[in-house]
């Protein structure tokens, strides 16, 4: 494809006044922000001016993707546009309007189209039919779109649930967008076709858009805002068509209609034009009245609000001086209850410390690129860099690969998916960096996108879309090829804590014999109900993941399982465990975590913790998780998983420890690998007072054991490659019971997710412990390994081990190795003092572990003593110590004061990083 000139035009200016709004973040506050000058005074002005007209012609006649472009264009609106000619009522009875009603009132019922009354002298603009785009009625063709359909029936629409997909009278409430979506698909052909008279002058293409945006508007003047017959939070959500002001998108695609088509308006119909400037104003209003200031829905609010705002006239022209300066103020510099500033809100979302926005992976994402982009745009529009004024953005975009497992998917708890990181965000800041001649900047973030772009589809090779938008469109990045590829050590670190949202991640190596346990709990946006939660990495695959949102987030299976406890890795407490999803406030307290986070050297490589804390609020209950990675080998090692549980108010029923899998089979066996005899059960079911989410899994089968037992997952991949396997290993107790399940499939994975099955069809195969009475003294103590059919396990053999000194709370593992190494690990709490078999500490977390060549480490979490028959390690406060012994030369890590004693030989140490010492 020949490469796209890039038009002689800055930028769009709709979109990058936009960008205003975030020079606002400086670093003295919440400044105030000049409003820019010499604004655009003529039409149009969002993607192009009149002047560059001309530009915009030798490029279309130059290069041929432009060519192809307006051919599309061409291709998509022309039939329409003939037709028009001889049936002028053909394209506008088409548009979703109370056509004989007449209606201004629109009424709701909660999230559900109620009823409109009212009467207008002409045909007014039907609101949408539910807030839940959920329904089996399709969007049908415009050719088969009833004229003037306005039937109390509701609408006559295609039933994608039944055979044949017949159409049918649906009640409105049923029709999910239908009624937006017919309506957004003409608005859109109308601007097209206002395009095309602009730059081609052929006034059958100006007529055509005439007549749909002068019915639209025209009827949109005499509609009020709706009324939530509930008086509910919805109320604070309606705009003018959507039951989201974030929705309103419909309005960006008016104002781009009205700006190409406003020299035609003027010169045929310039009365109706105080009419238009009125109702984009009241829907504009509408927009800044209602929403939610503090996730994404402000930014997106401030995105259509801009767009409508930059098509009306200055301030000035208007009796009451709302034009287009005191909109782009108010987006910049004001805040009112549901739209705030984009100081305010930046000031809100980001954490200055390490860069996370307060949302869901996935979302998190999405503002961190949407705001480079305007960061971008402004630059290039008016010449002016404001990345200066927003320092937290250059770690935002750092910080993304944070959140990628050693296969290089993204972790997905929350709302989110599986998926690579976008390199948008890092490519808008090496367009800034080169505008601006900042070439540590521009080398800093060609480093990090060198990274990732092997992964992407290249910009040169990729056909553009027949939209307007594609004329106006970045040309492809260049990167400087004196810079080269940055280590991806300076951007993941063995671990990462994000209190913002309550997330911690603990990983070691990339690629397939990686290792990564995160964890988090509930708080910001798009989070789940989850307590505390674990995502697990195996073998290039993230095996034990969270699966998803599921469905639509006002879908009963959203709500009732696949936001609840039961979907995660977690332990829920007496079958009731829940609180509010979505917008939450439930973290976890980091107790301890090895080795600090972002630390990027001189540490221990091998072994890494973390300690959380979590209150779990519906049942008032002290909850504790203890995860660890020991790496044993360059291609083997396990995880410990220790969770403790239990009320605060006693009279525990059970705890559930769940544990989710991918793959096609999963079998559960005793300590010595035979299969256990579970028979089915009804026994985790919402009967008896509980949750929901029990009932949305099935095949439930159960055993109860005080033995050590195992479950086994399988990835059965096509012959001629290796299986994958997860092996988890539990540690037996009275009271105990435990199930096998098969969940709602996970569907959290999207496109090529190198899986050998529909894992978004399958079952995602569960197992769940049951213990009964509290799961503090008999907690779940649990050993993963990942591992291969062609390597099989490294494990040998797991037994526990008992405090000599008789502590119930304590937790004794002994882990052997084929290759002969011996692993002794030691989970207590608050401190205590416990011992076996001359090993002892009071560390939270301790491990022995012993090579067969005499080589050995010794790693005390959280502690202030640690033994063994020949050395003993002791500190005055507590924290976290490493000694290794290798190949005859001991190292050592304290990251607090220690005296460290070897066969009656003392020694003190002042606080250090790893290092040899003698």
């Amino acid at each position: 494809m020949v490469k796209k000139k890039k038009i002689n035009r800055k930028q769009s200016v709709s979109v990058s006044l936009f960008l205003l709004v975030f020079s606002a973040f400086s670093l003295s506050g919440f400044a105030q922000i000049p409003l820019p000058r010499n604004l655009e005074q003529g039409y149009p002005r969002l993607h192009i001016t009149q002047s560059e007209k001309k530009n915009l012609e030798k490029t279309i006649k130059k290069e041929q993707w432009a060519a192809n472009v307006l051919e599309g264009i061409h291709n998509r609106i022309d039939t329409y546009v003939e037709r028009h000619v001889t049936d002028p009522e053909w394209m506008v009875s088409r548009l979703q309007m109370y056509w004989k009603t007449k209606s201004t009132n629109v009424y709701v019922n909660g999230m559900n189209y109620s009823h409109a009354d009212g009467e207008a002298p002409v045909p007014t603009v039907r609101f949408v039919g539910s807030r839940d785009y959920t329904t089996p009625y399709g969007t049908p063709k415009l050719e088969d779109i009833l004229p003037y359909m306005d039937d109390p029936r509701g609408l006559y629409l295609p039933n994608k649930s039944k055979d044949g997909n017949p159409f049918e009278w649906a009640a409105i409430a049923k029709t999910g967008r239908v009624i937006y979506s017919i309506n957004e698909q003409i608005i859109e052909l109308a601007r097209d076709a206002a395009f095309i008279y602009w730059l081609e002058n052929d006034e059958r293409y100006a007529k055509f858009a005439n007549a749909i945006i002068h019915t639209y508007l025209e009827g949109m003047s005499y509609r009020s805002e709706p009324i939530d017959l509930l008086n509910g939070h919805i109320q604070t959500l309606v705009g003018f068509t959507n039951f989201q002001v974030i929705h309103e998108s419909v309005l960006i695609d008016v104002a781009e209609l009205y700006d190409f088509l406003h020299q035609y308006i003027e010169a045929n119909h310039a009365e109706n034009i105080p009419m238009y400037d009125k109702t984009i104003k009241r829907w504009t209003d509408q927009i800044i009245k209602n929403g939610v200031p503090q996730n994404n829905w402000n930014l997106h609010q401030a995105k259509v609000i801009l767009k409508a705002a930059m098509v009306l006239k200055d301030d000035a022209f208007y009796e009451d001086k709302k034009g287009r300066e005191y909109y782009i103020d108010y987006i910049l510099n004001k805040t009112s209850a549901r739209q705030w500033s984009l100081t305010k809100f930046m000031n809100f979302g980001y954490d200055p410390n390490n860069g996370v926005w307060a949302e869901c992976p996935g979302y998190s994402q999405g503002v961190t690129k949407d705001l480079t982009t305007f960061i971008k745009d402004f630059d290039n529009t008016f010449d002016h860099n404001i990345l200066p004024y927003m320092p937290v953005m250059e770690k935002a975009v750092k910080m993304l690969p944070q959140y990628l497992f050693p296969n290089g998917q993204t972790v997905a708890f929350g709302d989110s998916n599986y998926g690579g990181i976008g390199t948008e965000a890092i490519s808008n800041l090496i367009r800034v960096a080169q505008k601006n001649n900042n070439k540590t900047l521009e080398e800093d973030f060609t480093g990090l996108y060198r990274l990732f772009a092997e992964d992407q589809k290249s910009d040169k090779n990729r056909k553009p879309r027949a939209n307007i938008s594609s004329f106006f469109a970045s040309k492809p990045l260049e990167l400087n090829p004196k810079y080269t590829k940055s280590d991806i050590d300076d951007y993941m670190t063995q671990t990462f804590y994000a209190p913002n949202v309550s997330w911690h991640v603990q990983r070691m190596g990339t690629g397939k014999n990686g290792m990564m346990a995160s964890l988090n709990g509930s708080l910001g946006n798009h989070m789940h109900a989850n307590g505390i939660n674990m995502e697990l990495y195996g073998k290039g695959f993230v095996q034990g993941g969270d699966p998803g949102k599921g469905a639509g987030y006002l879908q009963p299976i959203y709500l009732e399982f696949y936001s609840q406890f039961p979907a995660h890795n977690t332990v829920m407490v007496d079958g009731v465990s829940s609180y509010t999803e979505m917008f939450s406030n439930h973290a976890f307290d980091l107790m301890g975590e090895y080795p600090k986070s972002e630390q990027k050297k001189d540490y221990y490589q091998n072994i890494t913790y973390s300690d959380v804390y979590f209150l779990e609020p519906e049942t008032r209950s002290d909850q504790s998780r203890l995860v660890s990675i020991v790496k044993t080998g360059e291609i083997t090692g396990y995880y410990v998983d220790v969770f403790r549980s239990k009320k605060q108010r006693e009279g525990d029923k059970f705890h559930d420890y769940f544990y989710h899998n991918l793959g096609q089979s999963m079998e559960v066996l005793d300590a010595s690998g035979n299969p256990l005899d579970l028979k089915p059960s009804e026994e985790m079911a919402f009967a008896g007072g509980y949750l929901y989410a029990f009932d949305y899994q099935w095949d439930k089968k159960s055993i109860k054991t005080n033995k050590d037992y195992q479950a086994q997952w399988k990835i059965d991949r096509p012959e001629g490659e290796e299986d994958v396997f997860m092996n988890l290993w539990m540690m037996g107790a009275e009271n105990r019971e435990i199930f096998s399940l098969k969940s709602p499939p996970h569907k959290a994975f999207k496109g090529n997710h190198g899986l050998p099955y529909a894992v978004d069809k399958a079952p995602y195969l569960t197992f769940a412990a049951r213990q009964f009475g509290a799961a503090w003294e008999q907690p779940f103590v649990s050993v993963y390994e990942p591992f291969t059919s062609t390597k099989g396990k490294s494990i040998v053999n797991i037994s526990s081990f008992k405090d000599e000194n008789g502590s119930k709370e304590f937790v004794g593992l002994h882990v052997k190795h084929k290759s002969g190494r011996e692993d002794f690990v030691f989970s207590t709490t608050n401190n205590q003092k416990v011992k076996y078999n001359n090993m002892a500490t009071n560390a939270i977390y301790a491990v022995f572990g012993k090579e067969k060549n005499g080589d050995f480490i010794l790693f005390m979490g959280n502690g202030t003593e640690l033994e063994t028959k020949e050395i003993k390690v002791s500190a005055s406060e507590k924290g976290n110590v490493v000694l290794e012994k290798k190949n005859g030369e001991l190292f050592l890590d304290n990251e607090v004061p220690v005296t460290i004693r070897i066969n009656n030989e003392e020694k003190k140490f002042n606080i250090g990083t790893f290092r040899s010492i003698k």
